[in-house]
């Protein structure tokens, strides 16, 4: 998944209209559209379409491929041409952020595991949420180059949407990325939730950090607090 930044450039390369029409254009096709072909669309000189089709492409909104238009090929069938063609890459942003995405994939794995061995959805949902939760924390910790184990765990949990804050020896996080499921099925959320904040700070070895259910208003229902000896 593209990073928050990434998906910003993504959307913000669309606010110019030309940039847009010719998008929508491409879009529309059936096949793969040559400069040439994207100008003339949008009634545009050759030059001013090169560059901002080029800009889509590098905002991750198409992709590029070259081929001969002619049909011909060996000597003397001149260079292939630049063509381009929507990504399959999907594009949204929302703020503030949500994972409405990663939501339905853990609860779909969470089904297709409890269709395997017959395990309550809701169980199944836990494990799929407590792993995912793991291997977040141990990419953090492999790219952290310094920082406590409770640092690292907010700086996951900040990288997918949950903006923790310090506060006296805890850490609550003011941002539920999940926020629209958790308001029509707060018991299921906040379960996945906790499963998922749990798993992270497991997987960055914060040894000495408890994740714990604290529901307030405005913020995830989870906070972070450092273990009692």
């Amino acid at each position: 998944m593209s990073s928050f930044p990434e998906r910003v450039a993504g959307i913000g390369a669309l606010a110019d209209p030309l940039r847009r029409d010719l998008y929508l254009f491409i879009c529309a096709q059936d096949h793969a559209v040559s400069r040439d072909e994207a100008a003339d669309a949008v009634d545009v000189p050759l030059h001013k379409a090169k560059f901002h089709l080029d800009r889509l492409a590098a905002d991750g909104l198409l992709d590029v491929e070259y081929a001969r238009l002619s049909g011909r090929s060996g000597p003397g069938a001149g260079r292939p041409s630049k063509l381009y063609r929507r990504s399959a890459t999907e594009i949204s942003v929302s703020l503030p952020e949500r994972e409405y995405e990663l939501a339905g994939r853990l609860m779909a794995e969470a089904i297709a595991a409890s269709s395997r061995d017959g395990s309550p959805v809701l169980d199944a949902l836990v494990t799929v949420a407590s792993e995912h939760g793991r291997v977040l924390g141990r990419a953090a910790r492999e790219d952290a180059t310094a920082g406590d184990a409770l640092g690292i765990a907010c700086a996951a949990l900040a990288a997918n949407g949950y903006e923790p804050r310090a506060e006296s020896g805890s850490v609550t996080l003011a941002n539920c990325p999940f926020h629209s499921l958790a308001e029509s099925h707060t018991d299921l959320v906040c379960r996945m939730n906790l499963a998922l904040v749990e798993g992270v700070v497991d997987g960055v070895g914060a040894d000495d950090v408890d994740a714990q259910l604290d529901p307030a208003d405005g913020r995830c229902c989870v906070v972070l607090a450092e273990r009692t000896r």
